[in-house]
């Protein structure tokens, strides 16, 4: 257990991120997570609230506000490049092989969750792990008009980028003894957006047993 609470508090450990890449290195792992398909494994969420209280205690080279902008546009820039993947790949990227860096069943948990929400899918799925990280791609697959695709990442990027990075600002400012607890807030972060595709999951699972019978 001690292990695991190491692991975690490394993991957490986003002051060691920004004195080794800095900012740039927040907007690098904002960009990779939100469009290359290799990013599905990046701490987005708990990044973006870290750096937010990072911020509001001055651990942070940027003011609040050059930090949420940068952050909206990198998370836009990055689904714009999951998008052209996508929409390069076509199919192809179905009957792709599993590999270090590539899960079809990713691919097919984005392609569900956006025929299920339709192009609310690209801002809700800005909230779920995973999702964020696929469903930009899945859109070029199946070739979303850009001009709605464009407003759906506008949309989906500030909201996801200020509900996190402003939540942590201003907790920050009210808490600043939270900086102590970090390992549960993250812990709490990863439960609760890891739940809605836990339950996907086991929804898709029941269904396919059910077509089987």
């Amino acid at each position: 257990m001690e292990s695991f609470w190491d692991y975690l508090q490394n993991l957490t450990d986003a002051q060691s991120i920004i004195s080794r890449g800095g900012f740039y290195l927040l907007l690098v792992v904002v960009f990779a997570e939100t469009g290359l398909f290799f990013g599905f494994f990046l701490p987005g969420d708990y990044l973006l609230f870290m750096a937010g209280l990072l911020c509001s205690a001055g651990k942070v080279d940027v003011s609040i506000s050059t930090l949420v902008l940068s952050l909206i546009a990198a998370g836009i820039l990055g689904n714009f490049t999951g998008y052209w993947f996508g929409y390069r790949t076509g199919p192809v990227l179905f009957n792709k092989n599993d590999s270090l860096f590539f899960k079809k069943r990713y691919v097919i948990l984005a392609s569900d969750f956006y025929n299920k929400h339709g192009g609310m899918a690209l801002i809700l799925g800005r909230f779920f792990p995973i999702v964020r990280t696929f469903a930009p791609i899945f859109a070029g697959v199946v070739k979303v008009d850009i001009k709605k695709f464009g407003l759906y990442n506008l949309i989906g990027s500030v909201t996801w980028v200020c509900t996190f990075t402003l939540g942590g600002f201003f907790l920050g400012k009210r808490f600043p003894q939270l900086k102590d607890y970090m390992q549960y807030i993250v812990l709490g972060l990863i439960v609760v957006t890891t739940i809605p595709l836990v339950v996907a999951y086991i929804r898709r699972k029941v269904a396919e047993n059910k077509e089987t019978v």
